[in-house]
C-alpha cells in the first residue's frame, strides 16, 4: 500500500466534509486537556501547534493551557470552520494558517508542544517529523492524538438508544462506492500506513511514553449527528458520491429509521490515546545517541 507520500496532498481528500466533520464528529473529552496539562506542566504560558487541526477540536480544547496557539490545515473550508468555532467560543489565542504539514517551519517558529490529532497518517511521515523536531524549544513535546471520534465502542449493554448500525452503514457506503476503500482522487487498498515508532526514532525523538484518556461516557446522537459523521470521512466524503449524493443520503436515513424509528441513537467513546515523543539535542542526535 503506499504511503500518501507516494502520491501527494490531494485536496479532495475532504472535500465538502468540513461542515460535517463539526457536527457528526464525537468531541475530545476534557479530561484530554487536564491530562496533557499534568503532564505537561502547562499552565497557560507557552506555544502549541497543531497540524493538520481540522476544525480545531484539538485546538480549541487546549487552547487556554498556552499563551499562543496556531493551527494549520491544507483544507480551506476546515479553517473556516476553526475560526468560526473559535469566535463563537470566545477564544482569541489562535491564529489558523492554510499550510501543509510539509512546508513546515513555514516561518513559525519555535513551540512547547506540538500535535497531531488523528492525522499524521496523511503526510509525508518522515519529512514531517524531520521538520518539526527543530521547531520543538529545549523542553519541547510532539503528542500524536489517536482517537475514532465518528464511531463509539461496539458492545450488547443497554443504551438508552440503539446504537447506530456501523456495520450497515459501512455496507451501504461499500454498495455506492466500492470495496476497496476511497481516499480522494486515490484509494487506499490497506488502509492509512502504520509503523510510526520506526518513523519518529528514525527523526530523532525518544519515546514514547502513551497514556489512554476517557472512554465509555454514553453520548447520544440524533440521526443528523449521524448522517453527519459518514460524510465526515475521508472515504465517504460528499464529492466522491457525485450526482448520486442524495440517493445515498436517502438510503443512508432509511437504513438509520429503521435501526431508531424515533431518530434517536447512543454510543459509549472510545479512549483517547496520547503518545509523546520528545527530540533528542540536536548534537546527541548527530552521533546517533
Amino acid at each position: 500500500m503506499p504511503d500518501r507520500a507516494a502520491f501527494g496532498w490531494d485536496e479532495t481528500l475532504y472535500a465538502g466534509s468540513a461542515a460535517y466533520y463539526a457536527v457528526g464528529r464525537m468531541s475530545y473529552p476534557p479530561t484530554v486537556a487536564d491530562v496533557l496539562r499534568t503532564e505537561l506542566g502547562l499552565d497557560g504560558n507557552g506555544r502549541l501547534l497543531d497540524v493538520g487541526c481540522g476544525p480545531g477540536s484539538l485546538t480549541l480544547l487546549l487552547a487556554p493551557l498556552f499563551s499562543t496557539v496556531v493551527g494549520i490545515d491544507a483544507d480551506r473550508d476546515m479553517l473556516r470552520q476553526a475560526d468560526r468555532a473559535a469566535r463563537q467560543a470566545g477564544i482569541g489565542n489562535v491564529h489558523w494558517q492554510r499550510s501543509r504539514a510539509e512546508e513546515l517551519p513555514a516561518g513559525l517558529g519555535t513551540f512547547d508542544v506540538v500535535t497531531f490529532a488523528q492525522s499524521f497518517h496523511w503526510f509525508d511521515r518522515p519529512r514531517v517529523a524531520r521538520a518539526v523536531r527543530p521547531m520543538l524549544g529545549a523542553d519541547g513535546v510532539w503528542v500524536h492524538v489517536s482517537a475514532t471520534t465518528h464511531r463509539g465502542v461496539e458492545g450488547a449493554d443497554p443504551l438508552p438508544y440503539p446504537r447506530p448500525p456501523h456495520d450497515g452503514i459501512d455496507a451501504l457506503v461499500a454498495r455506492y462506492l466500492g470495496p476497496v476503500r476511497r481516499a480522494g482522487r486515490g484509494v487506499l487498498p490497506g488502509g492509512t500506513p502504520g509503523g510510526e515508532e520506526e518513523v519518529m526514532r528514525a527523526a530523532g525523538y525518544h519515546g514514547p511514553r502513551r497514556l489512554e484518556v476517557g472512554g465509555g461516557a454514553v453520548r447520544e446522537r440524533t440521526e443528523d449527528e449521524v448522517v453527519a459523521s459518514v460524510f465526515s470521512l475521508s472515504y465517504a466524503a460528499p464529492h466522491l458520491f457525485a450526482d448520486r449524493r442524495p440517493e445515498f443520503e436517502r438510503d443512508l436515513r432509511l437504513l438509520l429509521r429503521t435501526a431508531s424509528p424515533g431518530g434517536r441513537f447512543a454510543e459509549r467513546t472510545r479512549e483517547v490515546g496520547l503518545v509523546l515523543w520528545r527530540p533528542w539535542p540536536l548534537a546527541e542526535s548527530a552521533t546517533g545517541a
